[in-house]
């Protein structure tokens, strides 16, 4: 039997949230989607710079779950696979010295940037008004007006502050810590809010670099002859030629992504010093040694799941409050893609 429709709150508006909310109102429910940015994709997220875009986020997506598969035949056209020609770097000073790593299975992207698909699918729901961006839930409470019910204290960019009530239940898809600490400072299901602590994320710093020179007439494309690898450098875990996918702007830019371990060991250090040490770490690994035209770094607070929970969702059916994310099963975009889908499937 159908369940009657239900409002549900949904904070957080990457993959996991989306696919929530997405789910529920194709369910028939009212949702409400809360995000604190100016739009929706999380870590799927592009940059947009006079050199060209950077996916400074995730850098691109398998395609093993058949759920997910099945979802993306709905946006014919928008993801393209990437021929990422991708090594490993095994020197101890991050040169190239091994074969390509085997290409088990695609490497996928959005185009023209890794936040269209999220944006995409988050098209009807801003057409509906369904989404509040700019906005902050900083607080989780029965409603004053019904016991039964869920209300949400939140704060805009401008330092508005408004409570939206009536709410049926109250879904989390936001990085665990985030959501652990609302929960936390919220006082509400404490036992969901353990098991969130379970979950251990790691940061990353993030370089974004462009060599528009490298556009002049007779000069080949900079550097080396692969497009992405996978690094051992004590400072970079992954690097890739932004402008070999598909879709993207012509001029030489690189996305560089700094090892766990060391984003953690740099995690509050000056963002000026951050850039400089992963300047020559690139240097190091590409053999690219030119000043760049643009650079610059951003810092990814939760970035790679280091431990899941092991399980696709949390739902708490008595306070009626629940939690999905990447984090909930690994560190891939379908495992975000199936943590919103089937929490929204558990309460629809």
């Amino acid at each position: 039997m159908k369940k009657p429709a239900q409002h549900y709150a949904v904070i957080g508006a990457g993959m996991a949230g989306v696919a929530c909310a997405r789910t529920l109102v194709q369910a028939g429910h009212q949702v409400t989607l809360f995000e604190k940015s100016r739009g929706a994709g999380g870590r799927m997220a592009t940059r947009d710079t006079e050199f060209g875009s950077f996916d400074h986020g995730t850098q691109y997506f398998t395609v093993r779950n058949p759920m997910f598969a099945r979802a993306l035949e709905t946006v014919p056209g928008l993801c393209r696979p990437w021929s990422a020609n991708a090594v490993r770097v095994l020197d101890p000073l991050g040169r190239v010295v091994a074969a390509p790593l085997p290409t088990r299975e695609s490497h996928w992207v959005a185009t023209p940037g890794m936040n269209a698909l999220v944006k995409r699918w988050a098209e009807p729901l801003l057409a509906q008004g369904a989404v509040e961006l700019q906005t902050r839930v900083v607080k989780i409470e029965r409603d004053a007006l019904n016991e039964r019910r869920w209300q949400l204290h939140t704060e805009g960019a401008d330092d508005s502050r408004h409570v939206h009530s009536g709410f049926d239940g109250v879904l989390l898809a936001m990085p665990s810590v985030q959501a652990h600490e609302l929960l936390r400072n919220s006082k509400q299901a404490p036992a969901l809010a353990e098991r969130i602590a379970e979950v251990r994320v790691a940061p990353c710093w993030t370089l974004m670099v462009a060599f528009p020179q490298a556009m002049q007439p007779g000069l080949s494309a900079l550097g080396p002859q692969w497009n992405a690898a996978r690094s051992t450098h004590h400072r970079i875990a992954w690097l890739a030629r932004e402008s070999s996918k598909p879709q993207r702007g012509p001029i030489e830019r690189w996305t560089v992504q700094a090892s766990p371990a060391w984003s953690q060991e740099h995690l509050n250090d000056d963002a000026e010093r951050v850039q400089s040490k992963l300047l020559k770490a690139f240097a190091e690994v590409t053999g690219i040694r030119a000043e760049p035209s643009y650079a610059t770094v951003h810092r990814w607070h939760y970035a790679q799941t280091i431990q899941p929970l092991d399980q696709s969702h949390l739902w708490d059916p008595a306070s009626r409050i629940g939690a999905c994310g990447d984090w909930c099963m690994g560190h891939r975009v379908e495992d975000a893609f199936v943590s919103g889908l089937e929490l929204a499937l558990k309460v629809a």
